[in-house]
């Protein structure tokens, strides 16, 4: 029932996650971060089992510091996302398969920002804007309808709002806070959250 949402703009990514962490009918916490910074030009955010999205994500994470320590210099995010995939791939095909769909969001000064989409089935796909969960149903054309070549930071943030409203007017799954974070030349920073309670206090368009 949780919710990834990511968009990719000319010189930036954005993603948003929910923060909420429940097993069946119980919510355990609402404040759980699902976007991590694996670099200062990477992110990584995944929904999933909880044990398979902390475990796999840490691993990955301390691989690809690894690699900076040995080679001096980071992985693009391209190479960083089939790195990924790749793991991904070998342990679906072992007897303790990850059970985490995800997004890999970087910017890389030769070849701009890159979001790649990648599910537990170890498919990978670079995208412009997409989703992972329920919600992603809802924002799919939203989406369609608001994203363009040319889009700003502010502009997806405000389709990230967008997205959130109809996650929470129509999905039966109590959603009220996502995290949101891009990532840019300047590298990553977290914005405002979006939340029920930010959103019910902007005046009616």
């Amino acid at each position: 029932m949780e919710t990834l949402l990511g968009i990719k703009g000319p010189d930036f990514v954005m993603l948003a996650a929910d923060t909420t962490h429940a097993r069946s009918i119980v919510v355990m916490k609402d404040d759980q971060n699902k976007i991590h910074k694996v670099s200062n030009n990477l992110l990584i955010s995944t929904i999933g089992e909880s044990g398979d999205t902390e475990q796999f994500t840490e691993f990955i994470s301390k691989n690809i510091a690894l690699y900076k320590m040995r080679n001096g210099y980071d992985l693009s995010p391209h190479a960083a996302a089939h790195f990924t995939r790749k793991n991904l791939a070998e342990y679906l095909r072992s007897r303790t398969p990850y059970q985490v769909f995800m997004f890999v969001a970087g910017y890389d000064p030769n070849d701009g920002p890159e979001l790649t989409f990648i599910d537990y089935l170890a498919s990978a796909k670079s995208v412009n804007y997409a989703g992972h969960g329920y919600g992603a149903i809802f924002a799919s054309s939203i989406y369609d309808r608001y994203w363009h070549p040319k889009i700003t930071q502010d502009e997806a943030y405000d389709v990230l709002k967008k997205c959130v409203v109809e996650i929470q007017k129509r999905l039966v799954i109590n959603l009220p806070n996502f995290n949101v974070s891009v990532v840019d030349k300047d590298g990553v920073k977290n914005l405002d959250p979006i939340t029920a309670k930010s959103l019910a206090a902007e005046p009616a368009a």
